[in-house]
This record gives C-alpha cells, sequence and structure tokens, in this order.
C-alpha cells in the first residue's frame, strides 16, 4: 500500500484544526446571538415573529417564539465561549431542523439551504465537541486533574464532551 505526496495530504493543516473548529465555532455563534438579538430587544419583532410562526402552522406560537429566539440566543453565547457545546449544538440542530421542515423545505432547495446548514453545522458541534480552545476544555483539564487523571488519556479532549 503506497502513502499519498506529502502535497496530496497537507498534514500542515491539521496542526490549524482547534483553530478553524475555534473560529467556525465564534462565527456561527456570533451569527445566531444576531439574529435572535432583535427578537429580544423589541417587542414588535418579537410580535412580528409570534406572527409568522402562526401563519406557519405553528402550535403555540406565543410560547415558541419566545423559546427559539431564547434557544438561539444562549445556543450563540455557548458557541461563542465553547461552554456546553454539544449540548448548544444539540438545541440548534434540533431548532433548525423543525424550521427546515416547518419554514422553508416547502418552499425549495435555496430557501431551506441557510437553515440546513445550520442544522448540520449544530450536529457537527454536537458529535464533535468545542475542542481544545474553550471553556469545556479548561473544566475538562480541570476536572481530569481533580481525578487525578492527568496523561492517562489516550482520546482526543473533545471526545468525551
Amino acid at each position: 500500500m503506497s502513502k499519498s505526496p506529502l502535497w496530496m495530504d497537507l498534514p500542515w493543516f491539521g496542526r490549524g484544526e482547534d483553530l478553524a473548529l475555534a473560529l467556525m465555532r465564534l462565527t456561527v455563534g456570533a451569527f445566531l446571538v444576531w439574529g435572535a438579538w432583535d427578537n429580544m430587544v423589541s417587542a414588535a419583532r418579537m410580535d412580528e415573529f409570534e406572527a409568522f410562526l402562526a401563519a406557519h402552522g405553528f402550535a403555540a406560537p406565543a410560547f415558541l417564539a419566545p423559546l427559539s429566539v431564547w434557544a438561539q440566543f444562549v445556543c450563540g453565547l455557548a458557541l461563542i465561549v465553547g461552554l456546553l457545546t454539544r449540548w448548544a449544538g444539540l438545541i440548534c440542530a434540533f431548532n433548525f431542523v423543525v424550521a427546515v421542515i416547518m419554514v422553508d423545505g416547502p418552499n425549495g432547495i435555496r430557501a431551506a439551504f441557510p437553515a440546513t446548514i445550520l442544522a448540520l453545522l449544530g450536529l457537527y458541534f454536537a458529535t464533535r465537541g468545542s475542542g481544545r480552545l474553550s471553556i469545556d476544555e479548561i473544566l475538562r483539564r480541570r476536572n481530569d486533574t481533580v481525578q487525578g487523571g492527568v496523561g492517562s488519556r489516550s482520546k482526543s479532549p473533545s471526545e468525551d464532551l
């Protein structure tokens, strides 16, 4: 079995994996916070979002509108700092899968694409974790130290989160 030439594998790019993951978390998180913010600070915008949900057949839009907005906002903050990243990813994925099914999907692939990408990014964060540049990693290391497990790990730092 022959090995690929060095120029094909780009092994030096692997050194930037944690930075790339942190930048992806920061970008997605900032987008989620930005997208939720106007609904949080304006009652008129929240009412508009509630009416939007009602028009798309959501049950209990008065409950679901603020729930969705706050979930998006909290998930965004969690992704930015890398805290409870897997949970934030799950909630993000769920929120945007619902958006695809209930709102964007019937309008075609172009309409559904942004929410689909956010759902997939949420799924990625849920399965991958936060990476080394995160509060999750700091807490994990502290926990390993308290439990006496420093240096005994054979898995990557984000596998358990």
